[in-house]
């Protein structure tokens, strides 16, 4: 089983967002929310792309639970059942 540390997961998504290469896109966007962000001086691609960043982590996360849904529900029968392993060496 492979260990995922989101943190480093982030900082690397992070890293490729300002290293990547663009693509232009067309979008359709509310116009008063666009009208705002104008106003307020929002770099609008930068916005979207931080959102479409955001959608995809978030998919991502939820296919992986659905992937290891079984591992997840196993382990949690087996520590209802036997208790936590090493149990007796903990502090708390």
């Amino acid at each position: 089983m492979r260990i995922y540390y989101a943190h480093v997961a982030e900082a690397t998504m992070r890293k490729i967002a300002v290293n990547a290469t663009r693509q232009p896109a067309n979008l359709s966007i509310d116009s008063n929310l666009m009208r705002e962000a104008k106003g307020l001086d929002v770099n609008v691609s930068r916005a979207a792309e931080a959102g479409i960043a955001e959608a995809v982590a978030a998919e991502k996360a939820r296919l992986w639970k659905l992937e290891n849904r079984a591992t997840m529900d196993a382990w949690n029968d087996y520590v209802e059942k036997q208790g936590i392993p090493l149990e007796e060496y903990r502090q708390f």
